[in-house]
């Protein structure tokens, strides 16, 4: 699990369940996208909630949710 401290002392992660976050204080989460199948079945890592691109298809939604968190973690942790 990766934490990015920012210069005021802010914390953002992908949310997990490796440490137990609410020992860094008051938390505020916020979702980073949207990962849906669209009509085919086929899915879709949307992530526009941080200006980033629509990711997909993808024939599981395994593989969408994995595309999601390399996305983040390369443009938000690299």
């Amino acid at each position: 699990m990766q934490l990015r401290v920012d210069r005021q002392g802010r914390i953002s992660c992908i949310y997990g369940e490796t440490i137990d976050l609410t020992m860094l204080g008051k938390m505020s989460i916020r979702r980073a996208s949207h990962v849906e199948p669209d009509e085919a079945g086929r899915w879709w890592a949307d992530l526009s909630p941080l200006g980033g691109p629509k990711l997909g298809p993808f024939p599981l939604r395994s593989q969408a949710l994995l595309a999601e968190e390399e996305w983040i973690e390369r443009c938000y942790f690299a």
